[in-house]
């Protein structure tokens, strides 16, 4: 029985009706789709390497602990595992209402807290598989790793080796439950005993720390008095989702930190900010002076870490300058408080509380949770994760594109996550049904705001970002 880190049951706590802590990807195949068969043997035969994906959740009562991953004794493949196409002519939008609907769903919390969907249909000989998983599951950062236990480098997948058997332990009774609390609650004075006396052995570096950490606090204190605008994208949300695609080329994204300076994350945030400005005076807001603050998950988890599950992330503000009009300015602006950002305490600050919240019972973590995700702090979530640069497989078919999906948090009306994968950088814009029903009209803004940065770095693109939903022929989505 492995606990939740209070991190994962952050995710857990910050979940409402109309917010969703689910993560995903959308992944477009060439070729056509395997059998029923073969894709369940397939995922079958790799299921024994992430372990966590058949175990469900077990919550202690009376509020003794964080929950429990457990195995789930009617763990059924099958139900995870699902089968449908599109109908004629299978086109990125039709892809895409798709997606919108699978992800306006909860996740099941009695079963191990995943969905995989195999898509037939797609247009020009293709397949999709939409992965939906719960962020407590799967860290959004270094999830990517995870999910690459399906993947081949070769078109041709190796041999299937004999499977080890796998045997679910007996699921605990409410008492084991209850009891593996009491030990958690006995071990935390040890734990911080330990961490005392560590501290004493090295008095120095403790004490260089305990200052460091200090004024990280003060930084995040004094965030928390500099409120975020408020803007359209914070209102209440319902639990119903669009989302649209751009497709844009990671070569673009270089050749502008290179002729303009900065890194490809400052470039990611200086497009979002000129999109977000457009945008924004579409709505009739009047965007001089106004700056946006940005969530910016950080992986901090340490090269040892990296084939553990759970989450390790900090999380960061930085601004999106929706009211500088110059995209070298825009660029500029960001490129410096990225920089001041990595200079700051900011992070440890975000490592000393999760640290705290370890230590805290589930009442005063779900009320910590929503500090996380508050409006106050933050207008919006962009988050810019790496994938493999080069081409990977699925029982012989290449993986052609590679969408993130991010999730809502309450009172947030849109996220935005980018990411790359083979030369290609793809932006995912998730909104609220209600809140954005021009979603195709920020994701056309994206490619403009690219263009134009290409423009001034000398780089004429010659193939600007793009949506699969063009403004002029994107039809009313609608959720079923």
């Amino acid at each position: 029985m492995d606990r939740l880190s209070a991190i994962d049951a952050s995710f857990l706590a910050g979940e409402k009706d109309s917010s969703h802590m689910h993560v995903g990807a959308v992944m477009v195949f060439e070729g056509p789709p395997p059998s029923r068969e073969d894709g369940l043997a397939h995922i079958d035969s790799r299921l024994h390497r992430v372990p966590r994906y058949r175990q469900k959740l077990a919550v202690p009562r009376f509020e003794m602990g964080r929950p429990l991953w457990v195995d789930d004794p009617s763990f059924n493949l099958e139900y995870h595992v699902r089968h449908t196409a599109l109908a004629a002519p299978g086109d990125l939008e039709q892809l895409q209402l798709l997606v919108a609907r699978i992800f306006s769903q909860r996740l099941d919390r009695s079963k191990p807290l995943w969905e995989s969907w195999f898509v037939q249909g797609l247009e020009e000989d293709r397949f999709a598989i939409i992965n939906k998983t719960h962020h407590a599951l799967v860290d959004g950062v270094s999830g990517v790793d995870l999910a690459t236990v399906l993947f081949d480098l070769s078109p041709v997948p190796p041999e299937r080796t004999e499977l080890p058997e796998w045997t679910p332990r007996p699921e605990p009774s409410q008492a084991q439950l209850i009891a593996e609390g009491i030990k958690g609650l006995v071990r935390r004075p040890v734990e911080i005993g330990r961490s005392a006396a560590g501290a004493a052995l090295r008095p120095q570096q403790t004490l260089g720390r305990v200052r460091e950490a200090a004024e990280g606090l003060g930084e995040v204190a004094w965030a928390g008095m500099n409120p975020a605008p408020e803007t359209p994208l914070n209102v209440k949300i319902g639990s119903h989702r669009r989302i649209v695609w751009v497709q844009t080329e990671l070569e673009q994204f270089k050749a502008i930190k290179n002729s303009l300076g900065g890194t490809v994350k400052d470039v990611v945030l200086a497009v979002v900010s000129g999109a977000l400005a457009r945008w924004l005076r579409t709505r009739g807001v009047r965007t001089e002076g106004l700056e946006l603050r940005a969530q910016v998950p950080v992986s901090i988890r340490s090269d040892d870490e990296r084939d553990r599950l759970g989450n390790r992330i900090a999380v960061m503000r930085t601004p999106l300058p929706v009211y500088a009009r110059d995209p070298v300015e825009r660029l500029r602006i960001v490129r410096e408080a990225m920089q001041g950002l990595k200079e700051s305490k900011q992070a440890l600050a975000a490592q000393v509380i999760g640290g705290l919240e370890d230590f805290a019972p589930p009442t005063i973590l779900s009320m910590a949770s929503r500090s996380h995700w508050s409006p106050r702090l933050f207008n919006m979530i962009v988050t810019n994760v790496p994938g493999p640069q080069i081409p990977i497989y699925l029982l012989g078919r290449e993986l052609l594109e590679l969408v993130p999906v991010a999730f809502l948090p309450d009172n947030f009306a849109l996220t935005v996550a980018a990411m790359s994968y083979n030369g290609k950088l793809d932006f995912s814009l998730l909104g609220d049904y209600d809140a954005i029903p021009d979603i195709d009209l920020v994701g056309q803004y994206v490619g403009e705001a690219l263009e134009e940065l290409l423009v001034v770095a000398g780089r004429p693109p010659s193939n600007r970002g793009r949506t699969s939903r063009p403004r002029s022929s994107a039809r009313e989505s609608t959720v079923g």
